[in-house]
């Protein structure tokens, strides 16, 4: 549902857009998940194998859940992540992986079906007569795992590629790449600023807070703003770097149309080479879940992506909402909420040191035993000790803290290293020649280190150009990362 005075959306923009045959609305800046949780549709797909109801469980490009066709004048993509795709008048789109509608899948059978249907069954089972492999077994099987498909028609699409140069190159624009490439810039080097999303800012712009003596959406957009302004850096929203190669060379799949009505000159996507000479990697820090019985219903979803859809899109993912998280971070969002005029029901932490938080439930100790609700979240059981519960919730929020994002400091041969602080892998220092990560992304959780690591990695990038500047440190929130790993709660099976 929408929430007043929420969100960073453009009210005043409406868009029309399709799903599953029926029109919605939506406004400019929300994303396809956005604009469905805001007309409360929490049902979006269908797993894989067996055909259990999904619904979207992030709120960015890591989303394994909420994937469906986008449908063109000439072209069908599917597997479309619906955390990514912009809405914009005319999208129109479909769920994947079903078997008549999206709620009566005849394929749900498996899901009855499960103690039967182990890993690898089709291979040891459908073997005989062996003629029907091709004919029948093999098309059935495919029907009932497949995600998406294609139209079978030629793509008529343009996709272009180009090449691009660089000083600094900076991955990601949170508050350690902002800060990262201000810094650069303001040196005169040469910088390219790419960040996967269509607006900059990362977590700064869900999970606010001060900057410098101003609130976090204000100091975002006067970085951007002087950033814009500066003739030597060049930002690219909307551009996920993919590799990193030998000789500080990184691919970038950038997405060129895919959020605008069709234009017969415009290209869908462009695939960048782009040569630099130095790279910062501030991609921030994955939200990662936590394992227990029944936890994939529609309505369960990562606390930071509950928090993002409130914050950013001006939507509240239920209307009585529970948090199941072993960090205190969880606990912003819980206020958040309460703030937005949302129902909380409850914080679950498994910590025995918990803090409470006013006007709200905290059951201290206790963990998340198993959920009910077909298609979707109804309530959850809740274990203290010897006691169970239930709550009474459409929505429930986890929590099992943060993965720094290491893939490009992988691509090289390098190997992360674990730490026990965050009970997470972080990058080895001079994994990838010339790439230094920083920030969430280097495991620095706090505002206040993303933007200081951010701030010291430019600097010694500026000076082994040969270049001098001086960038002032804005004061931030700088609160201790604590958490207890809780990577499962035992269930039955």
């Amino acid at each position: 549902m929408r929430v007043d005075g929420k969100g960073l959306i453009d009210r005043t923009k409406p868009v029309r857009f399709r799903f599953d045959g029926k029109d919605y609305a939506g406004y400019k800046g929300d994303t396809l998940a956005s604009a469905l949780l805001a007309n409360d549709v929490r049902l979006v797909g269908r797993s894989f194998k067996y055909h259990r109801p999904r619904g979207v469980l992030t709120a960015g490009s890591e989303e394994p859940n909420a994937l469906v066709e986008v449908i063109g004048a000439k072209n069908q993509t599917p597997n479309v992540r619906a955390t990514v795709q912009e809405v914009f008048e005319g999208l129109d789109c479909r769920s994947q992986n079903r078997w008549g509608s999206l709620k009566f899948d005849l394929l749900a059978v498996n899901d009855y079906l499960a103690p039967f249907l182990s890993a690898g069954v089709y291979y040891k089972t459908f073997m005989w007569p062996r003629a029907f492999w091709e004919g029948l077994y093999e098309p059935f099987i495919r029907r009932a795992a497949g995600l998406g498909s294609l139209s079978g028609k030629h793509d008529e699409g343009t996709y272009e590629k180009a090449f691009a140069f660089c000083d600094v190159l900076v991955i990601g624009s949170g508050p350690a790449g902002l800060m990262a490439a201000l810094t650069a810039g303001r040196s005169g080097a040469d910088v390219i600023l790419c960040e996967e999303s269509h607006a900059l800012g990362g977590r700064l712009l869900s999970d606010g807070g001060t900057i410098g003596g101003l609130p976090a959406g204000e100091w975002v957009a006067g970085v951007v703003a002087e950033l814009t302004a500066l003739p030597n850096v060049r930002i690219m929203p909307r551009t996920t770097v993919t590799g990193a190669y030998d000789h500080g060379t990184y691919g970038a799949l950038e997405r060129v149309g895919l959020h605008k009505s069709a234009r017969p000159n415009l290209p869908r996507e462009c695939f960048w080479r782009i040569v630099a000479q130095h790279t910062v990697l501030a991609a921030g820090a994955l939200e990662r879940p936590v394992a227990f019985e029944d936890n994939d219903r529609p309505g369960i979803m990562m606390a930071s992506a509950v928090r993002t859809y409130l914050n950013r899109y001006g939507v509240s993912p239920g209307k009585r909402v529970t948090l199941f998280a072993n960090t205190d971070a969880a606990r912003a969002t819980a206020r958040d909420l309460m703030a937005a005029g949302v129902t909380v029901a409850g914080i679950i932490d498994p910590r025995p040191d918990a803090f409470s938080v006013e006007d709200c439930p905290v059951h201290v100790g206790a963990e998340v035993i198993g959920t009910r609700g077909r298609l979707g979240l109804s309530s959850i059981t809740v274990r203290k000790g010897a006691e169970t519960f239930e709550i009474e919730t459409d929505c429930l929020a986890m929590s099992g803290g943060w993965n720094p994002t290491i893939h490009l400091t992988c691509h090289m041969n390098g190997r992360p290293r674990w730490s026990e602080d965050l009970a997470a892998f972080v990058p080895m220092e001079g994994a990838v020649p010339g790439l230094v990560a920083v920030g969430a992304a280097n495991g620095s959780m706090s505002t206040h280190g993303a933007l200081a690591t951010g701030h010291a990695a430019a600097l010694r990038m500026v000076e082994a150009l040969g270049r001098k500047v001086t960038v002032d440190l804005p004061a931030a929130e700088d609160a201790p990362y604590a958490l207890r790993a809780l990577w499962a709660v035992p269930g039955e099976g």
